[in-house]
């Protein structure tokens, strides 16, 4: 069985039920996620062998989120149990024109405060296929900064394929802080993940002639940024979700997969959204699952978005579909009919 490691910060998200804002609710509702983690579940639930690598708290809010993650098959062995705090997100989802909001309550967190002592890569990486992190990541702490760099580098002393998405987040550190420290990991990395704002964000490489906030998208430009970021840090592949913003309800989606110096572009899906976090994990995952498996570019990248847009009809952070799901919509059938 392939097996893969993804390492991060696991939280726990509190959100009001259904469309309430924060303002309006008396009670949350409590359950956990993370970018990483979210992988590592559509990885498990593909039915690979996925490892979650982090740092939690040895009480019992510690041990609830280890729990979220076994009971569907992730490995939690290697978590580091330790620190004080679980890092907490409140999430408030949004509908028709009023975005989602999303506050953050996670300095000082167990995996914030983590020491490089407190990983042994050799042995993490014993055995492993492929290591997948994301720019949140380093961007906790200084010290998680090195955390990964020690990990990318032990990881490619062994031949293990790494992926990163960039997920750039500004709330967590500036513009120019990630490029510099993400500058430095991607010269490790295979395969990196983007959005349409992220390269932009993070080094600076803006496709042309598209308004993400306008829903106007344009090929060749993407295009030219994957090629842009291959050229400089020497990427096997480079994907790039491409968001349709009509609003927080509706949004078209779509992906492209650049290799071996061609981009080849999914078919596109109308969604209505019932939760959009973790959308770029879920494409993360079926982009991992595809490729570890041998899929043909144009094969992983339909699997791939088909996998995401499924996550957006799934409540939560973690995407709970299988193999056969993703197989489904991806060959077409998008129809949504009860299946008895």
């Amino acid at each position: 069985m392939k097996k893969i490691v993804t390492f991060g910060e696991l939280m726990l998200r509190l959100a009001p039920e259904g469309y309430l804002r924060f303002v309006q609710s008396d009670k949350l509702q409590a359950t956990f996620g993370g970018a990483e983690a979210n992988v590592a579940v559509s990885l498990a639930n593909y039915g690979l062998d996925a490892a979650f690598v982090s740092k939690l708290p040895t009480h019992e809010i510690g041990q609830a989120a280890v729990n979220s993650l076994r009971k569907f098959g992730v490995d939690t062995s290697k978590i580091v149990r330790g620190g004080e705090r679980v890092g907490i997100y409140y999430c408030e989802k949004g509908a028709s024109q009023r975005p989602s909001k999303v506050i953050y309550d996670r300095a000082y967190s167990s995996i914030a405060m983590a020491k490089k002592a407190d990983f042994d890569w050799d042995k993490i990486f014993d055995g492993v296929e492929w290591f997948h992190f994301t720019g949140i990541t380093p961007a906790l702490s200084d010290e998680t900064a090195e955390i990964c760099l020690e990990a990318c580098k032990a990881a490619k002393a062994k031949n293990i394929t790494i992926s990163c998405d960039l997920n750039f987040r500004k709330k967590l550190w500036s513009k120019e802080k990630a490029g510099q420290v993400m500058g430095e990991l991607c010269h490790y990395i295979d395969y990196c993940i983007a959005n349409e704002e992220d390269a932009k964000d993070v080094f600076g490489i803006e496709a042309d002639n598209t308004d993400i906030y306008g829903g106007k998208l344009n090929h060749e430009g993407y295009i030219s940024v994957a090629k842009k970021l291959t050229d400089r840090f020497n990427f096997k592949g480079v994907a790039i979700t491409l968001r349709e913003s009509k609003s927080a309800s509706d949004n078209d989606w779509s992906g492209m997969l650049y290799t071996n110096g061609e981009a080849v572009f999914s078919k596109k899906y109308s969604m209505h959204i019932v939760d959009r976090v973790g959308g770029g994990d879920s494409f993360g995952g079926g982009l991992i699952y595809s490729l570890v498996n041998g899929f043909a570019p144009q094969q992983a990248i339909e699997f791939a978005v088909a996998a995401s847009c499924l996550k957006h009809s799934v409540e939560g952070d973690y995407n709970m579909v299988s193999v056969a799901e993703v197989m489904n919509l991806a060959g077409g059938d998008a129809s949504g009919r009860v299946q008895r």
